[in-house]
C-alpha cells in the first residue's frame, strides 16, 4: 500500500520539534514567547536576560487568568529539553546563550505563512522561475553560435530598448507589480537568512559523523584520517562546505556588497515602498547586516569544527577515545555473551566504584569562595576611641571628680620632671575614680597647662575592672606654673 510510506514518514516526523511544538497544548503560547524574544528583533539572548523577559511575560499571562504555574527557568528548561531551544556558549561571553533551533524558526514561519497567505501563482514568482531557468540553459550550453546569437539578440533587444528611452518612451513599472515583486524578493530573501540555521546544523553533523568515523576505524587509518594528516580540510571540503564558502564569498565580495547596498538605497527612496508595512521596510533595511551576521555565524562554526577536527587528530587525542570505544565494546560482548546464563536480578559478588563525578550544567556550578573556609581570624585590640575636648567640660560639670587630689598628683609629678602630659601623670599616679580621673586631668590642663597639638594615649582601670584606653589631646603641665595648680 503506498500510504503505508508516507504514514510512516508522518509518524517519524510526528516525533520531530517541529510537529510537537505545533500540536502541544500550550504550542500557540509557547510559539509567540519564542518568536517575541528570539525572532522578530534578536536572535540570540544571554541566560539571565532570556528568564527575566520569559518570567515577565509569564506574570502577565497569570494576571490574565491563564495557567502558566512554573517558573520560568523551569520552562526555558523544558523547551530546551524538547528541542525547542539551543543553548551556546559562545567564546568570550560571560553567560550561556539561548536561540532557537532549525525546527522552531520553521514553525514560525509555516505559522507565519498561515496568519499571511503567500499568494503562490504570482507573475513575480513565475518570471523568477522563466529568468532562471534560461539563465541556466544558457551557461551550460556548450555550442559557442547558439550563445553568440542569444547575446546578438539581448544586444538587439537593449538597444531597441536605449532609443526608445532617448525617444521619451519609459515603461515603468506599475505599483501594484512593483510591490508584488519587492514582497517576492523579501519572502525569498527570508527564507535565504533562515536557512543559515539549517546550513549550521548540517555542518555539527558533519562534524559529529567525521569524528564518528575516525572512532569507529579499525586497522589502517582509514580514509578520513589519511585525508587529515595530508592537510585536506574534509569540512570544508564536502558538499556543503563547499555551497557555503561559494555563498559567503559572494555576500563578502565587495562589488557585489556595493551592487546590493545601491540597490537597496535606491529601492528604498521609491514612492511605492511607503505601502509596505513597517516590518517588511524593516527587514529590506537590515537586509545586508542580516545576511553577513547569519552567514558570519555559520562562517565562524564552519571555521570552528574545521580547527577542532584537525586539532583533534594531531593531538591524538582520537586514540584515548578510540581505546575507550573498544574497551565499552568488549564489555558490551562479553555481557551479550554471558546473557543466557546470568539473570539481570542475579546477585554478582562484585562491588563497582561509581565516579564521584557529578554531571551537571556549568549554569550550575558555583564558584569555590576560600574565605568561606577560611577559621575567623583573632580579635585585633582596637584603636583607642578618642575623647572630644569640647565634651569634657559637660562631663567634668556632671561628675563629682576629686580636683584636689589631681592638683596633688600633677604637682608630685613636676617635681621630678619640667613637664608632664596627662597619659604621664596617670602612669605616676593610675585613676583612683577611672574616666573622671583623666577627665579631671583634662579639665586642669586646660585652665593651667599647654596644649601640644597633637594626641596620646591615656590608659586606666574602670570601675568595673577592666582596663581601658582612650586617645586624648596633649596638655603638658608646666613646673613654672605649677604655682596655679597650688
Amino acid at each position: 500500500m503506498k500510504a503505508e510510506k508516507s504514514l510512516a514518514t508522518y509518524r517519524r516526523l510526528r516525533q520531530q520539534p517541529l510537529w510537537r511544538l505545533l500540536a502541544a497544548g500550550g504550542g500557540p503560547t509557547v510559539l509567540a514567547l519564542l518568536q517575541t524574544h528570539l525572532y522578530d528583533t534578536e536572535r540570540r539572548l544571554p541566560a539571565s536576560i532570556f528568564h527575566e523577559r520569559i518570567a515577565r511575560d509569564l506574570e502577565h499571562l497569570r494576571s490574565t487568568g491563564e495557567d502558566w504555574p512554573q517558573t520560568a527557568q523551569a520552562y526555558v528548561a523544558g523547551w530546551l529539553a524538547e528541542g525547542y531551544l539551543e543553548r551556546r556558549y559562545p567564546n568570550g561571553a560571560s553567560e550561556e546563550e539561548y536561540e532557537l533551533s532549525t525546527s522552531t524558526i520553521e514553525a514560525i514561519r509555516f505559522t507565519a505563512g498561515q496568519v499571511k497567505p503567500h499568494s503562490a501563482a504570482t507573475e513575480t514568482r513565475l518570471g523568477l522561475v522563466i529568468d532562471a531557468l534560461a539563465r541556466l540553459a544558457e551557461d551550460t550550453d556548450a555550442d559557442r553560435q547558439r550563445r553568440v546569437a542569444r547575446l546578438r539578440a539581448e544586444q538587439e533587444r537593449l538597444e531597441r530598448e536605449i532609443t526608445a528611452i532617448e525617444q521619451g518612451v519609459l515603461h515603468i513599472l506599475p505599483e501594484a507589480a512593483a510591490l508584488e515583486r519587492t514582497r517576492e524578493i523579501i519572502v525569498l530573501a527570508d527564507g535565504l537568512a533562515g536557512d543559515f540555521r539549517r546550513v549550521r546544523d548540517q555542518f555539527e553533523q558533519l562534524n559529529r559523523d567525521l569524528r564518528a568515523r575516525i572512532m569507529e576505524n579499525e586497522g589502517s587509518r582509514g580514509d578520513v584520517l589519511d585525508s587529515l594528516f595530508a592537510g585536506i580540510d574534509l569540512i570544508t571540503d564536502s558538499e556543503a562546505g563547499r555551497t557555503f564558502s561559494a555563498f559567503w564569498r559572494l555576500l563578502t565580495d565587495p562589488e557585489q556588497s556595493a551592487t546590493l547596498d545601491e540597490a537597496l538605497d535606491q529601492l528604498m527612496a521609491r514612492d511605492f515602498v511607503g505601502q509596505l508595512d513597517s516590518q517588511e521596510r524593516k527587514f529590506l533595511l537590515r537586509l545586508t547586516p542580516t545576511l553577513l551576521d547569519q552567514g558570519g555565524m555559520v562562517h565562524d562554526v564552519l571555521q570552528s569544527f574545521a580547527r577542532s577536527l584537525k586539532n583533534f587528530v594531531q593531538s591524538r587525542e582520537f586514540l584515548e577515545q578510540r581505546r575507550l570505544t573498544q574497551l565499552l565494546r568488549q564489555a558490551q560482548l562479553a555481557a551479550l555473551a554471558i546473557k543466557d546464563e546470568v539473570k539481570a536480578t542475579d546477585t554478582l559478588h562484585y562491588s563497582l566504584a561509581l565516579a564521584s563525578s557529578r554531571l551537571s550544567s556549568l549554569s550550575q556550578w558555583m564558584l569555590h569562595d576560600p574565605a568561606m573556609q577560611a577559621l575567623p581570624s583573632a580579635m585585633q585590640v582596637g584603636e583607642a576611641a578618642p575623647i572630644n575636648p569640647a565634651s569634657v567640660g559637660e562631663l567634668v560639670a556632671q561628675s563629682e571628680i576629686d580636683f584636689r587630689s589631681l592638683k596633688s598628683q600633677v604637682l608630685k609629678v613636676l617635681e621630678l620632671r619640667p613637664q608632664a602630659s596627662v597619659a604621664d601623670v596617670l602612669r605616676a599616679h593610675p585613676a583612683e575614680q577611672g574616666l573622671g580621673s583623666v577627665l579631671g586631668l583634662l579639665a586642669l590642663g586646660s585652665r593651667h597647662g599647654l596644649a601640644g597639638g597633637h594626641t596620646e594615649t591615656a590608659d586606666w582601670i574602670g570601675g568595673d575592672g577592666q582596663a581601658r584606653r582612650a586617645s586624648i589631646p596633649v596638655i603638658y603641665f608646666l613646673k613654672e606654673r605649677a604655682d596655679e595648680l597650688a
